[in-house]
């Protein structure tokens, strides 16, 4: 009797057993709740909340990251782009939001954010139209370009922590470097389970080497509350000012440049290659997710590469178990005892598997521009010039700190910036007529090997 044999599942849509849904769920919660938390801690400091409100702001924001996750993992109708990829609050927003509130307060913040949000689900159909613009030299560079300059953010956690008491000092450093050696001896030597969570194993074993060590107590998670719902509007109904309203447009489309990047960099990744619709439907969930910031007390919302490099480094490609790390983050949102225990987590922890996850995502890139031929001299200067303007705010943070708010939006950011230098280079080099696109153009013959020969697996 002949059987019919079911086609075969594609490793993005596989659904793991439960016990490794969890530990790999887990395991992008803590790759990026420094990064989550960081936004409403930064805002909330410089508009001088009370403690209360802080905390508020950090369990709203946990909540709104689960449920984006999801609508980006999961999908509804058109929208979700159904990758592994997580979500969180983007940075480009801070500074805008910071002046909007001394400003306005959190009402103005929200009010623009929603305008934001509301932008974004309208010109998701015309970014993803623009997918042609974005070749392997354009995202081989914006995926470096993204590994490069979170390196820094790894830096400072290694340290721990910006602003901390002992920053730099020797046993912090030491901290981060067992957290580091304990995944590369994990990923070297453990069986290929063990090894795909080797970024998880590595920050229980630093977790428990810091506390006997005096690096973190938990005292902090006895006084946190076991139940804490976050309600439209708790700081009052939202307000839209002009000008709030045209800074966060601009982060709008400073967030949607870096999304778009993320979301080729995940495509590459797990060889689910990403179609002009596909990546409408993210931008459009990234819209949706804004949205629901506004009315839910928290911000704009983007996808978080430190989690595309653990998706590189584990090979782990199934969008159900960042799924599980949404639903995980809904949890942390609505139960801030558990999000207290995850809080308590030491910088430098988690800065040893920073380094490791950053480290990969910058690797991904250069996997994909050896690609690339760099015997044209147009992509060469693409490349070039994208690295030097993406990396130049992440060396010299104040470079730009004469500029007006809306330059500074964009190009503090070396994410965008580089991402935005490298499109319209492509566009000068590669799409304008008048100029010269001959595969030698000029350029010294090295002796190279042709680009273009390197393996493309995942």
């Amino acid at each position: 009797m002949a059987t019919t044999s079911r086609p075969p599942v594609h490793p993005v849509d596989e659904v793991l057993p439960p016990a490794r849904l969890a530990a790999f769920g887990l395991q992008h919660v803590l790759a990026m709740y420094a990064g989550a938390v960081a936004v409403p801690l930064i805002v909330g400091g410089a508009l001088k909340l009370s403690p209360a409100d802080l905390a508020y702001l950090i369990t709203a924001d946990l909540l709104v990251c689960g449920i984006a996750t999801l609508l980006q993992c999961v999908g509804w109708w058109r929208f979700g782009v159904r990758l592994p990829i997580m979500q969180g609050c983007t940075f480009a927003a801070v500074s805008p939001m910071v002046l909007i509130g001394q400003d306005g307060g959190l009402p103005a913040i929200y009010g623009s954010v929603i305008v934001a949000g509301l932008a974004m689900i309208l010109l998701a159909p015309v970014f993803g139209r623009l997918l042609h613009y974005f070749p392997p030299v354009v995202t081989g560079t914006v995926i470096l370009v993204i590994g490069l300059s979170l390196l820094p953010v790894a830096g400072n956690w290694v340290a721990g922590g910006a602003g901390s008491a002992d920053f730099g000092a020797p046993r912090n450093i030491a901290l981060a470097a067992a957290v580091l050696l304990a995944i590369v001896l994990i990923q070297r030597f453990a069986p290929g389970v063990v090894a795909r969570v080797a970024v998880l194993a590595g920050i229980v074993v630093g977790t428990a080497v810091a506390v006997p060590l005096g690096f973190t107590d938990f005292s902090a998670v006895g006084d946190a509350q076991w139940l804490g719902i976050s309600t439209p509007f708790h700081f009052g109904t939202p307000a839209f000012q002009g000008a709030a309203v045209v800074s966060m447009l601009v982060v709008a489309l400073v967030t949607m440049t870096e999304t778009t990047g993320d979301i080729i960099a995940v495509g590459e990744l797990t060889g689910r290659k990403t179609e002009p619709g596909r990546l409408a439907d993210g931008l459009r969930a990234d819209g949706v997710s804004t949205v629901l910031g506004g009315i839910f007390n928290t911000f704009p919302y983007t996808a978080y590469a430190q989690n595309v490099g653990l998706v590189g480094l584990t090979r782990v490609r199934s969008r159900w178990v960042v799924a599980t790390a949404g639903g995980i983050l809904v949890l942390l949102g609505l139960l801030p005892k558990l999000g207290a225990v995850v809080a308590a987590i030491p910088a430098p922890v988690l800065g040893g598997a920073g380094l490791v996850m950053f480290g990969t995502v910058a690797a991904s890139g250069l996997r994909t521009l050896a690609t690339v031929d760099f015997h044209r001299t147009a992509d060469l200067m693409v490349v070039a010039v994208s690295l030097a303007v993406g990396l130049l705010p992440v060396g010299v943070p104040t470079v730009y700190e004469r500029f007006p708010d809306w330059f500074r939006t964009i190009m503090d950011s070396g994410i965008s910036a580089g991402c935005v230098t490298a499109v319209a280079l492509n566009l000068l080099f590669n799409h304008l007529p008048g100029g010269r696109a001959s595969a030698d153009d000029g350029m010294p013959d090295t002796g190279a090997l042709p680009a273009g020969g390197g393996e493309q697996g995942t």
